[in-house]
């Protein structure tokens, strides 16, 4: 019997800039995983195009008419909250912490953050799609050293609880790591990262969720705390 062919993911493209909206248009579509529904140029343009053609996941630059400073996270959040099985990925300019919280600030499940010069890295582009599409989360790593930067200048940061080592397995695993994923690039065990895993939850006080859950909470936490 015949191999099922995948069937494409179902993408919406907003940006109001029209070179960089054809190009990822036309560099999502050649990786012939993706069928581009729909390209738009404002937030309402996307929430709309959303509730029309129902697509897998979403592609949404952060800044967008007409006010060009939160239009995209505002628009995530409200595809998420009627639409939560679409996943949607925030496109920025820069490593804004701030940006960021407001985006994640009430859940990461099916939400990406990245920096726009990862469009041209197709790969991770498609794995954030994937993650997304799926009720996971995927934090550029330039945004997951931002927020860990912004909280440790806090005096009372929790981040004063970690070593180094789990300060480090933080970072991979805001970043969407595996312990596999984690333990190689670390050169420890896995055994190791799932104790220094163990160790970061219990410091910060999070609650028996699903690991997926708690892995990416480990970041929020530090952000929610210092609203």
């Amino acid at each position: 019997m015949p191999n099922r062919v995948a069937e494409p993911i179902r993408v919406i493209i907003a940006e109001d800039n029209y070179l960089v909206r054809e190009g990822t248009r036309r560099l999502l579509e050649d990786s012939g995983d993706v069928d581009v529904v729909a390209a738009v140029g404002t937030a309402d343009e996307l929430i709309r195009a959303v509730d029309r053609l129902r697509p897998s996941a979403v592609v949404t630059d952060i800044r967008m008419p007409p006010g060009h400073d939160m239009e995209g996270i505002e628009a995530a959040r409200r595809i998420r909250a009627g639409h939560p099985e679409v996943g949607v990925v925030v496109l920025s300019q820069h490593a804004d912490e701030a940006y960021a919280f407001q985006l994640l600030k009430d859940g990461t499940a099916g939400l990406a953050y990245l920096l726009k010069e990862r469009v041209g890295d197709l790969d991770e582009l498609l794995r954030a799609l994937r993650e997304t599409i799926a009720g996971r989360s995927v934090i550029d790593p330039a945004v997951v050293e931002a927020l860990l930067a912004r909280r440790s200048r806090l005096a009372e940061s929790p981040l004063a609880a970690l070593t180094a080592r789990e300060a480090d397995v933080l970072r991979e695993m805001a970043q969407g790591k595996t312990n596999a994923a984690i333990a190689k690039s670390l050169s420890v065990s896995e055994s190791a990262v799932e104790k220094y895993a163990n160790a970061i939850f219990s410091k910060l006080g999070l609650s028996e969720e699903p690991e997926v859950h708690r892995r990416v909470a480990a970041v929020l936490t530090f952000l929610r705390q210092s609203s």
